[in-house]
């Protein structure tokens, strides 16, 4: 005898069943006008991708999917849900500011994958979907029965894209990890702060945005060669392995010079003078990457004849001499404030820019201008801004609202459209 909850369940099963066949139906009409591809909703309209992905590096991935037109079902722990949801800061309603930061734009079903009826609901998702994202530590999903060697043989079209701390290969890959770790393990803590200093984390969460930027890349690579081969693949992201991708100059100067690279506060280790300088009140960035803008820099200054002495004369001078420079060009700099300095090396085309706090950075003109701080478009995120989509392509609808966030075990909501 079945009971009202058996019932429920079932029920909800045939209906993401349902809506399966019909996505099936819509990727096989082809050009068909009836399914028609809208390029204002951005590349990836038509891609739906099931995200099982919780807290920053699986979600950053799927938000970026979002960001380009893909259709996103985050499949949530029922009651508990990605456990960002816990995470604050909090609205006046007690929804997660930080859940909604990285989840906007998404729709969100709640399903308990060791219960066979909720099994059988979450593949009828995938029978219908492009791409299946999971961040779980490597080996959970083949105790699920949901490998990438099962997934393959059931959905050979399918692109399976893993993120994990450590990958799926190596001693460590079944260590856990955040953020914090990979970030220490990946050597970016070492070269981060000030000369002297205690190893510093980057102040944004480097270590899982690196990784679902560098996933997000794999997962729209690997849908243009299912294009040409008709077969899915599998994409395997590790968070540290995304840290050392952004080494870049630190790995350089080491195995030229096989000194190992040290923190050095704002200023660059290869191009001087490039970075922040104290002014008569406040700091301002310098950026003169070549002679010709030192020397205009010299210029503006009030200083030419630091242009002329073999000690900066070029930039490999102005880097070995880089202490003595800096007393120099602040020595000059004293005699105004940030604000008057910006506006004179502006004039004069030398690249420098304020140092601006995130209050500042988010009522900027040139920010504003770009749909960089968007509201979310719900009244219980209200007076809540995120971060606006950075990937502005000529044939794609500029959004003036971040979309909603979904609320936690909405069955219905993913079958809707």
């Amino acid at each position: 005898m079945r009971t009202r909850k058996t019932a429920r369940k079932t029920r909800g099963g045939a209906k993401l069943r349902k809506r399966a066949a019909s996505s099936r139906a819509r990727k096989n009409a082809g050009s068909d006008p009836a399914f028609p591809f809208r390029p204002a909703r951005g590349p990836l309209d038509g891609v739906t991708v099931v995200d099982l992905t919780r807290i920053l590096s699986g979600p950053y991935c799927t938000l970026m999917l979002a960001n380009l037109g893909a259709r996103v079902i985050k499949v949530e722990r029922p009651g508990a849900g990605d456990d960002a949801r816990a995470i604050g800061p909090f609205t006046a309603n007690g929804d997660s500011a930080y859940f909604a930061s990285v989840n906007h734009g998404k729709e969100s079903v709640a399903l308990d994958l060791k219960d066979a009826r909720d099994r059988g609901a979450f593949e009828a998702l995938v029978d219908a979907a492009d791409v299946l994202v999971e961040n779980f530590r490597p080996g959970t999903m083949e105790k699920l029965g949901y490998g990438w060697r099962r997934a393959k043989k059931r959905w050979p079209r399918l692109v399976y894209v893993s993120v994990s701390g450590f990958g799926d290969t190596g001693p460590l890959r079944t260590r856990p990890a955040y953020d914090m770790v990979v970030q220490a393990m990946g050597g970016i803590m070492s070269i981060t702060g000030e000369a002297g200093g205690r190893p510093t984390r980057v102040g944004t969460s480097i270590g899982d945005i690196a990784a679902g930027m560098f996933a997000a890349t794999a997962t729209i690579s690997v849908l243009r060669q299912r294009q040409l081969t008709g077969e899915g693949a599998r994409v395997d992201v590790s968070m540290l392995d995304a840290q050392v991708a952004l080494l870049e100059n630190a790995i350089a100067r080491y195995v030229t010079s096989g000194q190992v690279p040290g923190p050095i506060g704002s200023r660059h280790p290869s191009i001087t003078p490039f970075g922040a300088f104290d002014t008569a009140r406040g700091q301002v960035v310098i950026a003169a990457g070549n002679d010709g803008l030192f020397r205009r820099l010299c210029e503006v200054l009030g200083t030419p004849e630091l242009a002329r002495d073999t000690r900066f004369a070029t930039n490999g001078a102005r880097c070995a001499n880089e202490p003595a420079l800096r007393v120099a060009l602040e020595r000059a700099l004293a005699s105004a404030d940030a604000a008057t300095w910006l506006a004179r090396l502006e004039a004069a085309e030398v690249p420098c820019a304020p140092v601006q706090n995130v209050a500042e950075v988010l009522a900027h003109p040139q920010v504003l201008a770009r749909n960089m701080a968007l509201p979310i478009d719900a009244p219980e995120y209200a007076g809540v801004l995120v971060a606006g989509n950075p990937m502005k392509i000529s044939t794609m609808r500029e959004r003036k609202k971040a979309g909603s966030v979904p609320a936690l075990a909405d069955r219905k909501r993913p079958l809707r459209r």
